[in-house]
């Protein structure tokens, strides 16, 4: 799992807004151990596998979905969060500012509440994760085109990422 994004959601574990909306629906100390055990550079497959399945089961829910959301589109909590994601690509100087822009941009928020808000999507992209912890790049690759075929949501916020440059710098080398 990418070290940056676990970073970005132990920046967002640390928020009081963000536990507040989902204090009452998960086990805290259960996300707070595996936030700890995928900071490990050489943590288990199963860890990642674990906090995946606690995401996926939370996103169903509307409560966590907001409180997910929250972190997109209250400023006093989405810039810190991004200045987390961004601080370890200093070596990407190009992708650190790309991520950075298409956070602020209502348009990209509005087109995440989009597709988070489609139980299909959601699903889809569920799909897509699993593929690529199990490492079937051919499924991976189909399920994507079939988010963005099938889903005009996805479309929209993948126009709106390539607007901001986050997928010509997610493809470059490091």
């Amino acid at each position: 799992m990418n070290r940056n994004l676990v970073k970005a959601l132990q920046v967002a574990w640390g928020l009081p807004e963000f536990r507040a909306g989902v204090r009452h629906l998960i086990d805290l100390d259960e996300v707070s151990v595996l936030l700890a055990a995928l900071s490990v550079a050489e943590h288990d497959r199963e860890v990642e596998r674990s906090l995946l399945s606690l995401l996926r089961s939370g996103l169903e829910t509307v409560e966590i979905r907001e409180a997910v959301l929250l972190l997109l589109e209250q400023d006093e909590v989405r810039r810190p969060l991004v200045v987390a994601m961004v601080e370890p690509l200093a070596d990407r100087p190009g992708q650190a500012a790309a991520i950075a822009a298409a956070a602020e941009d209502p348009v990209v928020r509005r087109e995440v509440r989009a597709v988070l808000d489609n139980a299909k999507v959601r699903e889809l992209i569920w799909q897509a994760i699993e593929s690529q912890v199990s490492d079937d790049r051919f499924g991976l690759i189909r399920r994507a085109a079939a988010l963005v075929v099938r889903h005009p949501s996805v479309l929209r916020l993948v126009w709106a990422l390539r607007r901001h440059g986050v997928l010509r710098e997610l493809r470059r080398k490091a």
